[in-house]
């Protein structure tokens, strides 16, 4: 009791005990970086001038617009976001200017009946890629289905506002083009010194000097002189955001002798059954395998089993061969001679969708049973009803060799279907009602119809296994980079590589590739780790094609770079090769001072050459490779004038004028500020969209969000 009224006497101190416990709680929890009672930055993906990307309208449109891509999500969320970035400064842009996108404009630009007005991507998205026509039918058809409101997809909806929308902003970034490109005029000093950079010519002589002509031995290079080609240099090295490198050792697991007898003796079980089996198509579906419809000559075949197959009987088994990563078991399941060209003619209907294509084999159905039943003429019905040029002719195509026609025809009238025999066939074209109606046979070469049985070569599970022991082991020893990179080198089953840099929100990883496994390893080093460290976790990359655990990975964080001009130690191993062609340039240099062209040719045993009529904004020389730099440098100097030694791309060179034309002023200056003009126009429209994202302020954190 006297506990309790001692709390309750000084009840005013645990007030304020609690009080300074939840504040310091509150405050904790905002500054984690995570979630807060005010809200959760984890649902930002991003700021585009002060303009929040809230990340569930980012996920929607993903999801929206890609709802059936089966490409790289980390690829498809870069160009999103990149969409959402041009979309908000085009707007915010075009609203400043006064530009937009009234009602009528937005209908044009989806339905006009002028395809001028049409939007590119009412073009790209809505032509018939058999035709090359624009699909009017289909877009009638939405037109009237938002007119009368009886639209009843809601996927459909959403994807369409979503398709306004990059219609919108493809317009407004075109307007802003053309009002930038319509601002640019060329003065008249500007005109003149285009003309003569086109029209001013010049001859000369020069000898290069490659850069191997000092040994590597003979150059020792030293933070000056990266730090010297670094300033020279420096549009090629400054980076607008903070980038990583990422050491990382690679366990690959590939399959023992002992995994590959154990798959052949499986393949090998099955081959008694494949050979006496009365059902060859259900065996093959039942064990993966695959069975061919058309008869293959001797030279399109395997050269594994090419002679064999055309010597055994029909429903002899041959293998298993080893082929490649994978052991393979064929069947021969007929064979026959092969016509070398087939005639044929045919009815075609276009369809370009599920509702057409069951219209025209209605009609081609009716229209095969007409002329079976001999009510009908086939050339009477293909001048009637077919919709391809050849209805003139009575729908016959002529005489035509193997693969000229779509796969799905070339393999009916070559391989299955008979003489005079009726049947109906899609292709991309449309639905086709084809008769064979003669061969030739000149070479009467003989094909093979086979199936086959296939299994990949993959690793155990007890060799996934001991790989992944040995990774458990190699990361307990090794918790540095230095340490990991050391024992990887010197085991030569583990391959050791250092990641190009890396952004915050990349997802490649050299050559380990892209995907998730890549994005996880770029999360880790930018959230967890510390230079010089190495991930507890280990990372696998499984096989594309069958799924098993393919690759074991241990990463270290390298380096880290802040946005700006890098570090030497940041970029030396990346350089290293032009570093030290620059320092041999230089060595090159004192050593040819003072020399004329024939003295150096002879000292370097190289011979004097000549370039001739190469204009200003020439930038390669002939038979020397893209010299922009010793180029212009010819220019600057007078005939029969040596230059001194100019460092190249590819070597150092002296260079001397022997002719330079003469250039007066242009006899119709209009026509080439016109031209100037057009050039400079033409850059704008790859320009403009970058102009603006470089000087706005955009925050990404995209890699909070995934």
């Amino acid at each position: 009791m006297a506990l309790i009224g001692q709390i309750r006497k000084n009840s005013w101190l645990l007030i304020l005990t609690i009080g300074l416990a939840l504040a310091a709680f509150i405050i904790m929890d905002m500054s984690s970086g995570d979630k807060s009672i005010f809200g959760s930055s984890q649902n930002i993906a991003g700021t585009i001038e002060g303009e929040k990307v809230d990340w569930g309208e980012f996920n929607r449109a993903e999801n929206i617009l890609y709802a059936n891509s089966s490409g790289d999500v980390f690829a498809r969320r870069a160009g999103l976001w990149n969409y959402f970035v041009e979309d908000k400064l085009i707007r915010k842009e075009a609203e400043a200017m006064g530009l937009g996108v009234g009602k009528q404009e937005l209908l044009d630009l989806q339905f006009s009946p002028d395809n001028r007005k049409l939007s590119p991507l009412i073009l790209q998205r809505y032509t018939n890629p058999s035709t090359g026509q624009i699909d009017r039918q289909q877009l009638t058809e939405i037109k009237t289905a938002i007119e009368n409101r009886t639209i009843t997809n809601p996927d459909f909806k959403t994807r369409w506002g979503y398709q306004e929308k990059e219609i919108i902003k493809t317009s407004l970034q075109s307007k802003l083009e053309t009002l930038v490109a319509k601002s640019i005029y060329t003065p008249g000093w500007m005109a003149e010194m285009m003309y003569n950079n086109d029209e001013q010519k010049v001859d000369f002589q020069y000898v290069k000097v490659p850069f191997d002509n000092i040994d590597d031995s003979k150059v020792t290079l030293t933070d000056a002189d990266y730090t010297s080609y670094m300033n020279e240099n420096k549009a090629l090295f400054r980076q607008d955001e903070e980038t990583r490198k990422i050491d990382y050792a690679v366990f690959e697991v590939k399959p023992t002798v002992e995994d590959e007898n154990k798959i052949r003796s499986e393949l090998g079980a099955l081959l008694p059954e494949f050979a006496t089996t009365s059902n060859d198509t259900t065996f093959v579906e039942n064990n993966f395998g695959t069975i061919s419809s058309v008869y293959q000559k001797k030279s399109t075949l395997n050269n594994l089993y090419a002679d064999t197959l055309f010597q055994v009987a029909p429903g002899t088994v041959v293998g298993p061969y080893k082929d490649g990563n994978a052991f393979v078991a064929v069947k021969v399941i007929d064979r026959k001679v092969v016509p070398d060209s087939v005639r044929s003619r045919h009815i075609i209907v276009q369809g370009n969708d599920q509702a057409s294509f069951n219209r025209g084999y209605l009609l081609l159905d009716s229209l095969k049973n007409l002329i079976e039943s001999g009510a009908e003429r086939f050339d009477s019905l293909a001048a009637k009803y077919s919709q391809g040029p050849s209805n003139v002719k009575g729908g016959d195509l002529g005489f035509f060799g193997v693969n000229a026609m779509p796969t799905s025809f070339n393999d009916l009238i070559f391989y299955q279907a008979k003489k005079n025999e009726l049947n109906i066939v899609a292709t991309q074209a449309g639905l086709h009602l084809v008769e064979v109606t003669d061969y030739k046979f000149l070479n009467n070469e003989e094909g093979v119809r086979v199936a086959t049985l296939r299994q990949n070569i993959v690793p155990s599970e007890e060799t996934i296994s001991a790989v992944n022991y040995k990774v458990l082991e190699f990361v307990g020893k090794n918790t540095s980079v230095n340490d990991m990179v050391t024992a990887a080198q010197a085991d030569p089953s583990i391959i050791i590589e250092t990641s190009p840099p890396v952004t915050s929100s990349g997802f490649t990883l050299g050559t380990l590739g892209g995907g998730q496994t890549s994005r996880d390893i770029v999360k880790w080093a930018f959230e967890n780790a510390s230079v010089g460290e190495v991930s507890s976790q280990v990372y696998t990359y499984q096989n594309a094609v069958d799924f098993y655990d393919e690759k074991f990975v241990v990463a270290g964080l390298r380096a880290v770079q802040p946005a700006g001009m890098p570090s030497v130690d940041f970029v030396r191993g990346d350089i290293d090769a032009q570093v030290r062609n620059y320092k041999k340039g230089q060595m090159l240099m004192e050593e040819m001072k003072g020399k004329d062209l024939n003295a150096i040719a002879s000292a370097y045993s190289g011979t004097v050459e000549t370039a001739t009529d190469l204009n200003f904004s020439s930038s390669a020389i002939p038979g020397a490779g893209a010299e922009p730099k010793v180029i212009a440098s010819a220019f600057a100097l007078s005939e029969n004038q040596a230059s001194a030694p100019i460092i190249g791309n590819s070597g150092v060179y002296i260079v001397k004028p022997t002719r330079k034309t003469t250039v007066g002023s242009a006899s119709n200056l209009i026509d080439v500020k016109k031209r100037t003009n057009t050039a400079m126009r033409n850059q704008v429209r790859g320009q403009i969209v970058e102009g603006l994202k470089k000087n706005a302020e955009i925050t990404d954190n995209r890699s909070r969000v995934y």
